[in-house]
């Protein structure tokens, strides 16, 4: 699972806890997508979550 290069967000673990409380284990993916971004040197294509997308941390291409 890829992590953001910005927040260094990624995959979170736990455990489903059903009526009965039994535990499952579970995996919780952050929203991480591939995305072409400004730099100093040009455009380069990197893995950022919606949030810091939104939240205007990372200039789009």
């Amino acid at each position: 699972m890829a992590k953001c290069a910005i927040c260094e967000k990624g995959a979170h673990f736990g455990n489903n806890v059903s009526h009965s409380h039994r535990k499952t284990p579970k995996m919780w993916k952050s929203n991480v997508k591939s995305v072409r971004v400004k730099t100093e040197g040009g455009s380069k294509k990197m893995y950022v979550c919606t949030s810091c997308l939104r939240s205007g941390l990372v200039e789009r291409a």
